[in-house]
């Protein structure tokens, strides 16, 4: 689990997590990403009341390098046969960590486990997703329907599932993982400060023939409200954080190269455009957040450079 700024979240998971993993060999790596309120002082004093087995173990980084750095620092604090990537802003339903273990079971040859996400009230979210290509982000600068039945292939967002399933890639907002994958395709980019690094790291896994298997039976509300501000600012059509593009940039160079990277930038733009006609025609604007015309060439020339986050 990484924390930044967010010690509620925290003490909420852990009062849902730590019941789940009684009678099992784990142990909880919790890594603070720096966070420059007094977050560790906090979650040092609620430890002490109410983790008296020390299940917990509380890393403090001396940076903080984003989602994928803090999640390696804790996977390479502790050798296990399986880690289980856990967002802040989550509470795990009864059982569900034994239904993913007894998943990785029943499916041995698979090297990734998520579980059905869903809100607070028990309505399911989308978890499971097809690798974003050119050709999506055009779809999803135009929102249109009729392109959306005609290349339903691309179109990322499965719908929320009912059986067992394996998608292209799936939500790291809680994921397991076995040990055998970090090995042989190496750990998350920390390239990526926030943002694409599931992504990017299910398509390395996948390439590498693991298949990912998505079982709904294990439930895990996500209640979205952790480190980062940008669903919320998407949902208001703000401007979103410089990380966000330039993940998005360094996907799409290192998936499908410069052309690639180049042909998504293009495509967008031509959906919006089409979007753009429909706005004004009186239809409703759902295409789009502030200066996402121009934002998304950040990092173009250098979609590599890797972001450093002001207070790091």
């Amino acid at each position: 689990m990484v924390n930044y700024k967010t010690p509620k979240f925290i003490e909420d998971c852990l009062t849902t997590l730590l019941p789940e993993l009684e009678g099992l060999d784990a142990k909880v790596v919790l890594v603070d990403n720096k966070s420059p309120d007094n977050s560790v002082a906090q979650i040092k004093d609620w430890l002490t009341k109410a983790d008296p087995e020390s299940k917990v173990q509380l890393l403090e980084s001396p940076k903080n390098g984003g989602f994928a750095a803090g999640n390696n620092l804790g996977i390479n604090a502790i050798k296990a046969d399986k880690y289980l990537l856990l967002n802040s802003d989550t509470l795990v339903r009864p059982g569900s960590i034994g239904q993913l273990l007894k998943t990785s079971t029943d499916f041995p040859d698979a090297g990734l486990y998520s579980p059905r996400l869903e809100w607070p009230d028990g309505a399911g979210q989308e978890s499971c997703f097809v690798f974003p290509t050119p050709l999506s982000e055009f779809m999803r600068a135009a929102q249109t329907g009729v392109f959306d039945r005609l290349l339903r292939k691309y179109v990322i967002a499965m719908p929320v599932q009912t059986d067992i399933a394996s998608p292209d890639w799936t939500s790291f907002a809680c994921v397991m993982v076995r040990a055998e994958v970090f090995e042989q395709v190496g750990l998350l980019d920390e390239g990526y400060f926030m943002y694409f690094e599931d992504i990017e790291f299910c398509h390395r896994a996948r390439r590498s023939g693991w298949q990912i298997i998505h079982n709904p039976e294990a439930r895990v509300v996500h209640l979205r409200g952790g480190s980062s501000p940008v669903k919320e600012r998407t949902r208001q059509k703000k401007r979103l954080p410089d990380y966000y593009y330039e993940s998005r940039a360094r996907f799409m160079y290192q998936t499908y190269g410069y052309s690639g990277l180049l042909a998504a930038n293009i495509l967008w733009s031509f959906g919006r455009s089409i979007s753009k006609c429909r706005q004004l025609l009186g239809r409703s604007d759902k295409a789009a957040v502030q200066r996402q015309w121009a934002d998304i060439w950040k990092n173009f020339f250098q979609p590599l450079r890797p972001y450093t986050h002001p207070e790091s």
